[in-house]
């Protein structure tokens, strides 16, 4: 048998087609959705200094010069210890079909698709699948995950994951795409949404268990939601199965999330525009904003559900693309879809508490040339586990004021010539404002109306010219710090005819391999509304010349293509999880740890890989124990459930499962701390 990894390709960037197809419904096969002509770049330099003043300037580029200045500092010298949390020699790039992690390590599986999760649920039986069975095991190709500690040892906890889609091609055998039957569609239906499953470990080992728990519980696409924010109620919400436009049933393609400070989870609804079908009918060109385009889809729903087809149900699509939240800890709660934080295609939402108590939440749009937004809540968060304080922050993200990033670079822009060579100053860099879309039932945008905003938030945010970014996916805040990164994962479009070339935040032509943004808003306070910015990675072979890393000495580091998850470490340190899809020959996707502060600030290297064909998602990095999503392992072009090109992770001829893992580092037999150093 043989199997086909091509290196490039019309996909993005060189990631199998079939993973294209059952992911983001071929959207790098199709105009890109962003047809604005914002101004370029470069035309904005000279804007910078009357936007913010000469002393708010140097305000804001404090922050980048002092990390630059680390940067140049002494890195690394022999012998110089390894900063806490980042003690471990690197795994090499390889193509193997296992996670391989580094010495002194070891690993097990946490929870794979199909693993019950209810007492008297049937055990997986890849032969015999049912819908009923599905709803009641772990679902498909996990993405974001999250530990909840139940115990100050944490012994216990609630593993919280998201399904983000499914490749039936891979999960049938003989299965015909042009004509699914209704239990294949109705399987794909419980194998998305959210897993929540009570997990367990001795005082010994680092292995998680799932144990069957009142907590546990399914999210899938028949699972009543309840819409909150502007544009709830709203005509634009409404169906003939929802005349009120406040209650929706299920959520799909779920990404990345995040977990607030009171206890609840995030998650973002990102690729819905390729599960509905029929647009065509309807001639709406909000719809291709969104890439929502053409007659039948993939998967063939509309077929079995009306809710489907546009040209029966033409508002249900705007029922998706939403920041969705879930109180884990509470197994008979109402999941809620927040249209306060806009309708895009969200890679995730992470929040953090301002000095007065608001609550900000940053997200990005994944796709390419879209957007980086942050919400600001109106209500103050309240601290404490008391039912009033929860039923209170629960209700933050309903009402507040949303922005959408607009960046300004610092140098020539005939500097910025595409080819990633740095320009004369020794950084990718600049400052930036976020523009107001939206506050309550207050819209900010001429001729839209604030449910309009929240409904077709891209638009909005091309009318006030926000900058077009190389697909903006996962962002956090570090812990101490407050500084945001933001993953770019990649953009081959970038420089193409008759698309936007090289600008300074994203500064390749055809670029396959992306970079690491960091954000710092003035006077580290999220409520600013102008920060500056500079490039901390860019990202693809240390040995290319259009390749940086926070000055770090480039021998020294592991190679990176496509980030796209990424969290923080007890220790400050920041961890990158990859989707590259094979753009770099003969490298899985793996797992990054770096530093962000230091002597050492840049020096990246390779914690583990994940198997053949696979992503990996959703890191959890704790002082005990990592856990990654190893989503779709085997999705190469030429596999099937007839043809499997991996049997992770039960070996033998099994079929391969998307599965959490656990990796922990053993001491004399023990249990150790993963930031030992």
């Amino acid at each position: 048998m043989t199997f086909q990894l091509p290196l490039i390709g019309n996909h993005s960037p060189s990631r199998a087609a079939l993973t294209c197809r059952y992911r983001c419904g071929d959207a790098c096969f199709h105009e890109v959705p962003n047809p604005t002509a914002n101004p370029y770049f470069g035309d904005l330099v000279s804007r910078r200094t009357a936007l913010l003043g000469g002393t708010a300037l140097i305000a804001l580029t404090a922050a980048p010069a002092a990390a630059a200045a680390a940067a140049e500092a002494p890195v690394g010298a022999a012998g110089h210890p390894a900063p806490r949390g980042l003690d471990f020699t690197p795994v090499a790039p390889n193509a193997e079909d296992r996670v391989v992690v580094p010495d002194g390590y070891r690993q097990s599986v946490v929870i794979r698709w199909g693993d019950p999760l209810f007492p008297g649920a049937p055990e997986f039986d890849f032969d015999h699948q049912t819908a009923a069975a599905q709803a009641r095991q772990f679902g498909f190709n996990n993405d974001f995950a999250a530990l909840l500690p139940l115990d100050q040892r944490e012994l216990t906890g609630l593993l919280v994951v998201n399904h983000e889609y499914t490749t039936e091609q891979l999960m049938f055998r003989g299965y015909d795409a042009a004509n699914p039957t209704r239990e294949q569609v109705e399987i794909a239906w419980a194998a998305h949404g959210l897993t929540v499953v009570r997990v367990e470990r001795s005082p010994r080992d680092g292995a998680l268990r799932p144990v069957f728990s009142r907590h546990n519980r399914r999210i899938t696409l028949a699972t009543p939601f309840e819409v909150r924010g502007p544009a709830a109620g709203g005509d634009l919400l409404k169906t003939s199965a929802d005349p009120t436009g406040t209650r929706v049933l299920g959520t799909m393609n779920n990404c990345a999330g995040g977990v607030t400070p009171w206890g609840t989870i995030l998650s973002g609804e990102e690729n819905f525009n390729q599960y509905f079908a029929n647009a065509e009918a309807l001639a709406d060109p909000r719809l291709s904003r969104y890439g929502v385009t053409g007659s039948a889809t993939t998967r063939k729903w509309e077929r079995f559900d009306p809710r489907f087809d546009l040209a029966q149900e033409p508002n249900e699509v705007n029922r998706f693309g939403w920041v969705v939240e879930l109180d884990p800890h509470d197994p008979t709660s109402t999941p809620v879809k927040h249209t306060a934080l806009g309708r895009f295609k969200h890679e995730c939402a992470n929040v953090r508490v301002a000095a007065d108590g608001r609550v900000v939440a940053y997200s990005g749009d994944d796709e390419r040339f879209e957007y980086v937004y942050k919400f600001v809540s109106a209500k103050r968060f309240r601290p404490g586990d008391s039912k009033a304080a929860r039923r209170h922050n629960m209700t933050l993200l309903d009402d507040g004021t949303l922005y959408v990033a607009r960046f300004s670079g610092d140098s020539p822009p005939e500097e910025i010539d595409g080819s990633g060579a740095l320009p004369s100053d020794g950084r990718f860099d600049g400052t930036g404002e976020w523009i107001p879309l939206v506050s309550g039932n207050r819209s900010f945008v001429d001729g839209m109306t604030a449910e309009e905003v929240c409904v077709f938030t891209r638009i909005a945010a091309d009318r006030v010219r926000a900058t077009r970014m190389d697909r903006p996916e996962d962002l956090q805040t570090h812990p101490r710090t407050g500084v945001l990164y933001c993953a770019l994962s990649n953009n081959t479009e970038r420089g193409k005819p008759g698309k936007e070339g090289a600008t300074e935040p994203n500064p390749r032509i055809d670029n396959r391999h992306g970079q690491v943004l960091e954000l710092t808003e003035r006077r580290d306070d999220p409520l600013s509304t102008t920060f500056a910015w500079n490039l901390f990675l860019v990202c693809g072979d240390p040995a290319a010349p259009d390749t940086y890393f926070g000055g770090f000495p480039k021998d020294r580091v592991s190679p990176i293509s496509s980030p796209d998850n990424v969290a923080f470490d007890p220790h400050g340190n920041l961890w990158i999880a990859t989707d590259s899809g094979g753009a770099l020959a003969g490298h899985n996707d793996g797992l990054f740890g770096v530093p962000v502060e230091g002597r050492s600030r840049g020096h990246l290297k390779q914690f583990l890989t994940v198997p053949r064909g696979a992503e990996t998602c959703g890191p959890v990095v704790g002082r005990q124990v990592v856990l990654v999503c190893v989503q779709h392992p085997g999705e190469v072009d030429g596999a099937s459930a007839d043809n499997p090109a991996s049997h992770w992770p039960d070996g033998g001829d099994s079929q391969p499962r998307p599965s959490v893992v656990a990796v922990w580092r053993e001491e004399r037999g023990r249990l150790g701390d993963i930031g030992l150093g």
